[in-house]
């Protein structure tokens, strides 16, 4: 499964969004283009519904990434009558705080990258600053162009990129794959999409201590946290799509755990609210099985008030009382 902020690890398998890139044909001078008929355009369609569907809020994303879309489905049908233009530079950046969507949109940009054919696989191989630098002369280039190699043809997706760069340490290899990457953004530009991730304000001063990096990143898009009714939304979506409820009085208890956790630390949006519900179901099953009854089909799917109480959001309340 998919959205909500958090993919499941399967989602960055290629088969599950892929169908193959469909060629352009040159058309004449006085031809007529009808996007809404064209194979590859539908599918875009079909992928920014998803989009919407996965994704609870983030309207400027949806935005953005529409209006990406937008701009590759003119400049394919620009080349189908043979008007030639430099081609899209498509590397970009997301910003935002854990649990916003960001690797979710990565995977659907993927998908309509592929579609109108500006990648060869709608594939994301995400990566972490472990996996590009190494710990002693000579091995950082290799695992960064190994990186760069499992990721050709689809997307490489740096999250939190700012650790790339840590210029209080002298000896450090971290500029060694920005140096990489700059050659490779550019080299490699018709196979090969990078996109940075991470906190906006860590992100800003990455960029600004490598302006040959900021300007081959032409696309920047910032994902917000979500509200505390979005975030309401976004668990009831996921205790559907997992065939679970809460009844009336867990309802009411959840939008309170909501609270009391948004003020905490390490609140991660919608995957805080992922971990939560895993939680209530471990504690929905010890009270199921603690009934020593038949259980029905009713008991199965409901959470109650109790199995949200018992986090240690409440317990910590209590305690301070």
């Amino acid at each position: 499964m998919t959205g909500f902020g958090f993919p499941r690890t399967a989602a960055t398998s290629p088969e599950e969004v892929s169908t193959e890139a469909v060629e352009p044909v040159l058309l004449t001078d006085d031809a007529e283009l009808d996007l809404s008929v064209d194979e590859a355009a539908a599918r875009v369609e079909e992928t920014l519904a998803a989009l919407e569907a996965e994704l609870v809020g983030l309207a400027s994303v949806k935005r953005r990434v529409r209006e990406i879309a937008s701009l590759l489905l003119v400049d394919r049908a620009r080349r189908q009558f043979g008007l030639t233009s430099s081609r899209p530079t498509l590397h970009m950046s997301f910003t935002g705080g854990p649990g916003t969507g960001k690797t979710t949109v990565a995977l659907r940009m993927a998908a309509i990258l592929h579609a109108l054919g500006y990648i060869r696989a709608p594939r994301v191989h995400t990566v972490t600053r472990d996996d590009l630098v190494g710990q002693f002369i000579g091995h950082t280039a290799p695992k960064t162009k190994e990186a760069i190699a499992r990721a050709a043809g689809g997307v490489l997706f740096i999250d939190e990129a700012y650790y790339l760069f840590r210029p209080d340490n002298e000896r450090d290899y971290g500029q060694e794959v920005i140096e990489i990457l700059l050659t490779e953004m550019e080299n490699e530009r018709g196979d090969l999409v990078v996109i940075f991730a991470g906190y906006p304000d860590r992100m800003a001063t990455f960029f600004s201590a490598n302006p040959g990096l900021s300007s081959r990143v032409p696309h920047h898009i910032e994902f917000e946290d979500y509200d505390h009714t979005e975030l309401v939304q976004i668990a009831d979506l996921m205790l559907t799509s997992e065939n679970f409820r809460f009844d009336d009085a867990a309802q009411a208890a959840f939008s309170e755990y909501l609270t009391r956790r948004m003020q905490r630390p390490r609140f991660s949006n919608a995957r805080s609210v992922r971990n939560a519900i895993e939680r209530c179901r471990l504690r929905q099953a010890r009270r199921l099985v603690e009934l020593r009854r038949p259980l029905r089909k009713e008991d199965l799917i409901t959470l109650t008030a109790d199995d949200i109480f018992g986090s240690s959001v409440f317990l910590a309340a209590s305690d301070a009382q």
